[in-house]
């Protein structure tokens, strides 16, 4: 039997460069690893999509996304799950996030430049 949340969560990040699943959203986050991790990607400029992690489903019986996510922000960057500040924070400060980045949008337009302003 398919899990059509899973299904949900799983397309969802199939079609987003970089995903963050969060309490809230990135404009308006309503938990501490949500607004911690935005910060962390916002200076590179970059398209950033959110997804609210405890929206409840139509019908109230069904489960919700929160269910099968962990209890932090999670992202996901190409399909790749990177977790939150804990990772992506050392990564920003050495140079690796910029270079993950780099390489998540090289078949396209769209290039990461660091705003620190």
């Amino acid at each position: 039997m398919s899990d059509p949340i899973r299904s949900e969560i799983e397309r969802e990040i199939a079609d987003n460069t970089i995903l963050v699943y969060g309490k809230g959203t990135k404009d308006a986050p309503l938990c501490g690893f949500t607004m911690e991790t935005i910060p962390v990607l916002q200076p590179f400029r970059l398209p950033v999509r959110s997804r609210e992690r405890t929206r409840e489903h139509a019908q109230a019986r069904r489960p919700r996304r929160d269910d099968r996510l962990a209890d932090a922000a999670e992202v996901f960057i190409k399909g790749q799950f990177f977790g939150d500040t804990d990772i992506l924070g050392p990564m920003a400060q050495n140079g690796e996030l910029q270079t993950v980045l780099e390489q998540a949008f090289v078949d396209t337009n769209v290039k990461p430049t660091i705003q620190l302003h």
